[in-house]
């Protein structure tokens, strides 16, 4: 393990300016081409909506995995950045993210270890705990001088992780309390199978539901004395319903930042399709072959691309359909504009699911205003699945 923490501390993490700017179409496809216009305007519009409702956001590099990308989140005023594992907080505080929570419970002496080295290094590191078991492996790594903040992870319905038992809850509490190394920093709540229901009024409702359920845990624990500084989740698909919940403090919000098909399907509060954010991601791919017509093969496919439920959609070819052809290709389906479309041409693909889809690349090559890309972003946690 201290050889892989190692590698990952020698990531890259700045930016890489290129010698000479390029356009998309001569780019090395499968390309993931990211708008740096559209990105900073969904990172500002969703600073301005959870400010005026009194609400932090605490973004989710999971998503993104980029340093670069994290801190430009926090310069615009985020309380801090989520990572789901351990090796992407490695590569986050090395390269100078600070305030790092961690959204998956750890239970294994491997990881916990990891988990106590980055707790000596005087950054503000925060893990989540649901079980005992997990909390006992952490203090026996933790080492004596390690300062750790700890929050309770509570599930309502979802069944993945945290804990729906009060007295769980409270020996959780006490315990962390009871440890000059740790600090009871508060509770965190995911619904992940909520993020993408169809319709915003579904959505709102069940939601709603869940956290109402969330809020009597933390009533009941502060009857028991216990004061709660941080309530941390959402995510979104629900980023404009659960601000109306009192006892969030902040949102760990994480695909507004790109969009992605998935999240457009689900519609939002005044449209059929969740456009209140900017699709600012999308994977160029080129058109390779076409073995008949109506149809043109690209050079993307499952090893470019993740999909879980909807296949990517073409950005600016109207009436087209994609569907996936192999790890390598992809088919483009169209009766009326196939027309137009000519072999070596490079077409741009809303991205199917975007945090699983940056994984599979290097960088990001970044496309700025004139419509050029001047530089690439290091995808520096790719890759990171432990």
């Amino acid at each position: 393990m201290p050889f892989l923490v190692e590698q990952l501390r020698q990531r890259q993490f700045t930016p890489i300016e290129l010698k000479k700017a390029l356009a998309v179409e001569e780019l090395p496809t499968p390309a993931l081409v990211l708008n740096r216009a559209a990105l900073m305007r969904n990172i500002e519009k969703m600073k301005v909506h959870l400010g005026a409702a009194g609400k932090g956001f605490r973004p989710h590099a999971k998503t993104h995995k980029c340093p670069i990308i994290s801190k430009l989140q926090i310069d615009a005023g985020a309380v801090g950045v989520c990572v789901a594992k351990v090796s992407e907080a490695v590569v986050l505080l090395a390269s100078g993210v600070n305030t790092v929570l961690i959204t998956s419970p750890v239970t294994t002496a491997t990881k916990a270890n990891v988990v106590g080295d980055l707790a000596l290094q005087g950054a503000s590191l925060s893990v989540v705990v649901d079980s005992e078991f997990g909390l006992e492996v952490l203090l026996a790594c933790l080492p004596q001088d390690a300062r750790l903040n700890v929050l309770v992870d509570l599930d309502a319905a979802m069944g993945r992780t945290g804990t729906r038992s009060e007295s769980v809850m409270l020996r959780l509490v006490e315990k962390i309390s009871a440890d000059q190394r740790l600090t009871f920093a508060g509770c965190q709540h995911y619904a992940g199978h909520v993020m993408h229901i169809e319709g915003y009024e579904p959505r709102r409702e069940l939601s709603l539901k869940l956290w109402a359920t969330i809020e009597e845990r933390l009533v009941w624990l502060r009857a028991q004395g216990i004061g709660i500084e941080i309530v941390t989740g959402s995510g979104t698909g629900t980023y404009d319903i659960d601000t109306e919940v009192a006892s969030i403090t902040d949102l760990q919000v994480g695909s507004y930042i790109f969009m992605d098909e998935e999240y457009c399907c689900i519609g939002s509060q005044s449209a059929d399709r969740f456009d209140d954010f900017e699709v600012s991601l999308t994977i160029a791919c080129t058109t390779i072959s076409q073995p008949m017509d109506g149809m043109i093969t690209v050079d993307g496919g499952f090893k470019s691309m993740a999909s879980d439920t909807v296949f990517p959609v073409p950005y600016d070819l109207a009436a087209t359909k994609f569907r996936f052809a192999g790890d390598e290709h992809g088919v483009l389906i169209s009766k009326e504009s196939m027309q137009s479309v000519t072999l070596g041409q490079v077409i741009q693909l809303v991205t199917p699911h975007c945090d699983p889809t940056v994984n599979l690349h290097d960088y990001y090559w970044v496309q700025e205003e004139d419509g050029l890309i001047h530089s690439c972003w290091p995808v520096s946690a790719r890759g990171c699945t432990w």
